[in-house]
């Protein structure tokens, strides 16, 4: 697909100026929408408030897998200069999350273009409020792999430090939960 990595950069760029915090994804949330539309793709919207699934089928086939992404923003201000930088005073996307949105919306352009490549289904899913705010648990909650069943899910997360072309991949489950914790100091 010619100009694939140029779509990806807009998106990403786009969905950076336009940070939205968790549960409130909804600018992102309709452009992913018209996005997999455009694909040729099922979309399903409003899971978990701002939730969004694409599913593609490809030649028949049995299984089905997940691909899914994070879009929410954090609630910090944007110091960073770039001519893409936040319009949203205290709003960014300082976790990659909108390279999240932008390489799933990537790889389901991807996809779409060539579906008889692969038997079976994929549900792209977007994922509203990663940052703390359960969006993954209110997706469950709603039923989501009842409506969209999967033999497996993959995720990415960015990794800015690693050299370019390189992925790490861990033996086992990594960056599953974000807890909350409180410590208090004493010193002399």
């Amino acid at each position: 697909l010619a100009g694939l990595g140029d779509a990806r950069t807009a998106w990403r760029q786009d969905c950076h100026r336009h940070p939205e915090l968790g549960f409130e994804e909804r600018r992102t949330a309709a452009i992913v929408a018209d996005a997999l539309r455009g694909f040729g793709m099922e979309v399903a919207t409003g899971i978990a408030q701002t939730g969004v699934v694409g599913t593609l089928r490809g030649r028949p086939g049995n299984r089905a897998i997940g691909l899914r992404a994070d879009m929410d923003a954090l609630a910090m201000p944007e110091a960073t200069g770039l001519p893409y930088a936040s319009d949203s005073p205290g709003r960014m996307h300082a976790c990659g999350h909108d390279g999240h949105t932008a390489m799933l919306l990537g790889a389901a352009q991807w996809l779409a273009a060539h579906r008889e490549r692969f038997a079976g289904t994929v549900h792209l899913i977007f994922q509203p409020a990663e940052e703390s705010l359960g969006g993954a648990k209110a997706m469950l909650q709603e039923g989501l792999f009842d409506r969209f069943p999967c033999d497996a899910v993959y995720g990415l997360h960015n990794l800015p430090g690693l050299p370019l072309g390189t992925i790490a991949v861990p033996k086992a489950a990594v960056l599953a939960s974000s807890d909350t914790w409180e410590v208090t100091f004493h010193g002399a």
